[in-house]
């Protein structure tokens, strides 16, 4: 079984967490992604039944992207140095320092922190950021094209 059609395909990436709804709103305004159907906020003051379990996000045209699975407990990542590795993070990139520079400002305001800067590395200018569960991910400046 070779064929290509037969083989699984990646879905989406899931991050355990344990407010579901914040960190979903985080990634939704940082990427300027959407809420699957059914999975958007309550209207003020109802109750958040799938916030507190489940949250899928998409592009605007309807692929799936990020998951937020609600658990109990969830250690923090302490890397780069620590006990508790990363064990997954996200990559996000952009075009220019200058976008790098903006995103830096959006990343802090939107509740994330600076792990670590290499804004001035002239290979692969990068920040590596943690989201407010801890997760850490990364925004490097590539100037290639996106891939399919």
């Amino acid at each position: 079984m070779d064929d290509q059609d037969s083989r699984p395909r990646l879905c989406q990436v899931v991050l355990d967490c344990t407010d579901a709804r914040a960190l979903a709103e985080f990634y939704r305004s940082l990427l300027g992604l959407v809420y699957r159907p059914g999975d958007e906020p309550p209207e003020a003051g109802d109750d958040d039944e799938r916030g507190r379990d489940w949250l899928v996000l998409r592009t605007p045209g309807g692929a799936s992207q990020l998951a937020f699975q609600q658990v109990e407990e969830l250690p923090e990542a302490t890397w780069p140095k620590g006990p508790i590795p990363q064990q997954l993070h996200l990559d996000l990139t952009v075009t220019s320092v200058e976008d790098l520079r903006v995103h830096h400002e959006r990343v802090l305001s939107l509740g994330g922190r600076l792990l670590l800067d290499r804004i001035d590395d002239a290979e692969e200018p990068l920040r590596v950021y943690a989201d407010p569960a801890g997760h850490p991910f990364c925004i490097f400046v590539s100037r290639r094209t996106a891939q399919t």
